[in-house]
Parts: C-alpha cells; structure tokens; sequence
C-alpha cells in the first residue's frame, strides 16, 4: 500500500514539474500577451494546446487529485512562475492580466467537454478562483499596480472595494500577500515592497509633520493646544497628508501614540515601567492582577459604560486566562501568551472563529484612536506578539475586502491609526518632539 501511494505522489509530482518546466521555458522566450493565450487555452478553453506533452501532463494530474487544494497549489505555481520572472525582467506586469483572464471565466457557461477531464480541468479552474490563493494574488495586483495617491476620499474611490487601499498597509504584506505554497523568491519580493513601502511611509509622516512646524503651526502652541482646530490648518501650504485620516484626526492619533499620556510618560516608556515591575519574582496569577491595572487605565474617561463593561469584561477575561498556570512563576513565554490572547480577545481569536463584535464595540465607544492605543500598550510589552497583532487585522482585513470602503470607514481609521502607531513606535521615525 506505502508503495503505491509514493509511486502515486511520484507521478504527480513528475506530471506537475513538466507543466512548471514549461512555463519555466517560456517567460523567456513569449511575451506576456502569448502567455496570457497559453493560460487559456490550456486551463480555460481546455483546448487543443500546442505543446501536447504538456496537455497530457495536465490531463495525467486530474485522476490522482485526492483534493481541490493538490490543484490550486499546482495552477497558484504556474502563475508565480511567470508573474516573478516577468517583473524580474521589467517587461509588462502579467498579473493583471492573468487576473481579468480568471475573472472572465464566471461568463462562461459549464458547458460540457468532449472528454471528462476536460470538464474537470473547467471545474477546478472555477473552484480555483474562490480560493485563498486567487484572492492573495488579487491583493497583490492592488499593491503592484495601484498608485497609493489614488487612494484620497472621492466619492469614486469610496466606492471601490477595501481590497484596493492594501498597498497602504505594509504591516498587512506577510499575512495578505504570501501563501503556504509560494516560493522562497516571492516570499523575498513581498518582504522587499513592505521594507520599500514602509520606509516611504515614515519620510513622507516625518516630512509632513515638519513641514508643519516650519510653516508657523506651532507658533503659537498650536501643537499643544487641545483646543487646535482643523481650520487652523487651512492656511498652511501643506505637504499632502500620507493617511486617510484628517489633518486633525492625524495630529490627534501622533499625540496620543507618542506624547506623555500616562503617569507622565509615553506609552513606549510606560511600558518599560512596567516589564521591569512585572518581572519581579511573582506568580502569574499575581501578574494578570498588575496587568489588568495596566490595562484598566485606557478605560478612565466619563463613559460609565466602558468603565464598567468593559472594564469587567477584561479582568474576566484576563482571570480564566491559562488559569492552571496561576501559581507558576511568571516568565517571557506566559507573558507572550497573556499578551496574544488577550490581543485576541479585542480584536478577532481567528480565521475559523472570526467574530469580532467585542471590537467593534470598543472602537464604537472609544473611538479608533484610543482603541489602537489599547493595542499599543500590549504590543509594546510584549515585541513578539507584534505579528500576531498584525495577523489579525489581516483576518479583518481579508474578512471585509470586497466590501466598499464607504460601508467599513471605521476599520480603515484602525487601519490608519494602526499604521501611524507601529511606524512611530518600531520605525526608524521620532516624533517624540511632539507633546
């Protein structure tokens, strides 16, 4: 039986390596539009393709998939293949291409084939475009082929899906943009644009900011006055905004994410206070107690509601976390993992449990500045939970993607708030001179 499965992987892998080799072959030698014709005849019209090795090949791997998935790996490799070597070469972008080509095949009807296989190759193909896979390349056609100055609240832009801001939030990259199943050279080139796109990201804040400052908007205490109003702003020749958030919103969100907000300190020093406190030999069940408190702070305000609900929802929450670890001594791994799921308590647990009504309440009654603070607090404690936050606003965000960005302007704002946060408090950006 081993025998016959290995000899059973062994064909498969053989079949699918041909189709690879040959597309392998042909970036080099055809132009985007000839591949394009090759991806249809081939996976689409299931026609008769001019290389027959590599139809029967195709033809060979249909009978020996056990699962959908076995396919989608195989047709997500071709299309990698010619997608990175294509941009390698700096010839015309395929990917679009290669998207509208997919796209087009829900206009088709299912007619039947003249062999069995044939009809199965449609099938898969269709099932293909539903799948984890298709969806991450489509994100990645936003982020190669849109200019993120496109992105500003007109009333067209508000009305196209929130899929289409993912250039905007490299923090998203490693979660939206690389699958299981992509190669090590992809994964190299999404780590690349998010490093690219990162550091622009902080220039164009830090030369905002003080492009302000030069222009007179801290004259007179402008910057510290809480009573700074947006049309304070309107007569400064300014250097464009590089979020979606007001001007004030912006000023608001960096004065919260890097000005003395707590005991005197700012949150990244304040969090230093407190790791150095927790680390006192203590039990972890005397830990969740300090850290409920170091929570409970973001929760002061005049809201009798968040102060009691979500205040009480919290130190539940906290207390039934690993309680049979309760008497052990705290350590870096129970504070990583306090830090995590407490992460997703607030924001989502996962993609299999994806609910997130607790989130929207906080950012309902809280707002998305305090609420991304909130966040802040508990990255800043623990740096490892740092992809793990970001994990789950990608869940969020690939939850929501086909939705306008008109009907989810209150996710985009934790977006935004979220992308200001992390650059100004693990960037290479100070904005520290700002109180």
């Amino acid at each position: 039986m081993t025998n016959f499965i290995d000899k059973h992987e062994q064909e498969k892998s053989h079949n699918a390596q041909c189709i690879y080799n040959h597309f392998l072959q042909l970036v080099d030698q055809e132009s985007s539009e000839e591949i394009i014709q090759r991806f249809r005849i081939l996976f689409i019209n299931c026609s008769e393709y001019p290389d027959r090795e590599v139809s029967k090949a195709l033809e060979r791997i249909i009978p020996l998939l056990q699962v959908e998935e076995e396919f989608n790996f195989i047709l997500n490799r071709c299309c990698h293949i010619v997608i990175n070597r294509k941009r390698n070469n700096n010839k015309k972008e395929v990917l679009p291409d290669l998207i509208k080509l997919f796209d087009s095949i829900h206009n088709k009807s299912r007619y039947y084939y003249g062999y069995h296989s044939s009809k199965r190759i449609f099938d898969l193909v269709c099932a293909f475009t539903k799948s984890e896979q298709y969806l991450t390349l489509k994100r990645l056609t936003e982020l190669m082929n849109q200019d993120v100055r496109s992105h500003r609240n007109t009333d067209s832009a508000l009305a196209q899906p929130l899929r289409t801001l993912i250039p905007r939030y490299p923090y998203l990259y490693q979660h939206c943009l690389i699958t299981s199943d992509n190669s090590y050279e992809h994964q190299q080139a999404i780590r690349k644009m998010k490093r690219q796109k990162q550091k622009k990201f902080e220039i164009d804040l830090s030369h905002y900011v003080t492009h302000q400052i030069r222009n007179g908007a801290t004259t007179n205490s402008k910057f510290k006055d809480s009573n700074f109003t947006e049309s304070s702003w309107e007569y400064i020749n300014k250097i464009q905004n590089p979020t979606l958030l007001s001007d004030r919103e912006l000023l608001s969100g960096i004065r919260k994410f890097v000005g003395k907000v707590e005991k005197g300190q700012n949150y990244r020093d304040y969090a230093k206070s407190f790791i150095t406190y927790a680390k006192q030999p203590q039990s972890y069940s005397c830990f969740k107690k300090i850290f409920y408190e170091y929570l409970s702070t973001s929760f002061d305000g005049d809201s009798r509601y968040v102060n009691c609900q979500f205040k009480e929802k919290i130190y539940k929450q906290l207390k039934n976390t690993m309680p049979h670890n309760d008497h052990q001594k705290m350590n870096d791994f129970l504070l990583m993992k306090t830090c995590n799921q407490i992460l997703g308590f607030l924001v989502v647990e996962s993609i299999k449990k994806p609910q997130h009504f607790f989130f929207i309440n906080l950012i309902s009654n809280m707002g998305s500045i305090a609420t991304t603070s909130l966040l802040l607090k508990i990255v800043l404690v623990s740096y490892r939970v740092k992809p793990y936050l970001e994990g789950r606003f990608a869940i969020l965000f690939n939850h929501y993607e086909t939705h306008t960005r008109e009907s989810v302007k209150w996710l985009i704002k934790v977006l935004e708030n979220l992308q200001v946060a992390l650059s100004t408090n693990f960037g290479n950006i100070d904005l520290s001179f700002i109180r």
